[in-house]
């Protein structure tokens, strides 16, 4: 039994140091951020499982929130149509919060981001548990997707549980 305490006491103090480690982006232009943003690559878990072509859609509601809409195929992209609809709060900066089934939300922090032109980004959670590589276009440069895996390993992610995520292929 002291042993389980001694774990117990470990875990809830050492989990929530090593979230507390992770920087999210500082500056994000949640205006430019708007739109549809491909899903190459997540963690494998029950809401996305078998999904395929991938997309979540930010767009900007009256109140102020986001208004989200996350669509994917199942199992081909020729399969059936799968959508969820949700709202996120801006929480800080590069922190958002997201609900799909209220009053349960999810963290949504943006990790990495092409500040520059808001071509790619890295978000996950601060525990780690997930991560998703997002992408304005169906393909990303090889050299960018590395440099993406190399910060979620630098930031604590198993990036060996990353699933690639089939998207149709442009010319």
């Amino acid at each position: 039994m002291k042993h389980f305490i001694l774990l117990s006491i470990l875990l809830f103090t050492v989990a929530p140091l090593r979230a507390q480690t992770m920087n999210t982006v500082q500056n994000v232009d949640v205006n430019r951020y708007l739109g549809t943003w491909y899903e190459l690559a997540r963690f494998n878990h029950v809401f996305e499982r078998g999904l395929v072509g991938v997309t979540a859609n930010y767009s900007l509601k009256k109140n102020g929130n986001l208004r989200v809409e996350n669509k994917g195929y199942d199992k081909t992209l020729e399969g059936k149509l799968k959508k969820a609809t949700g709202s996120a709060k801006v929480k800080g900066p590069g922190k958002l919060k997201v609900y799909f089934f209220w009053p349960f939300g999810g963290d949504y922090w943006i990790l990495d981001l092409d500040t520059a032109n808001y071509q790619y980004a890295l978000v996950g959670t601060p525990d780690r548990n997930y991560l998703w590589i997002l992408s304005r276009t169906p393909q990303m440069d090889a050299t960018v997707y590395q440099s993406l895996l190399d910060k979620a390993k630098d930031l604590g992610f198993d990036t060996s549980k990353l699933l690639t995520v089939d998207q149709p292929k442009v010319n």
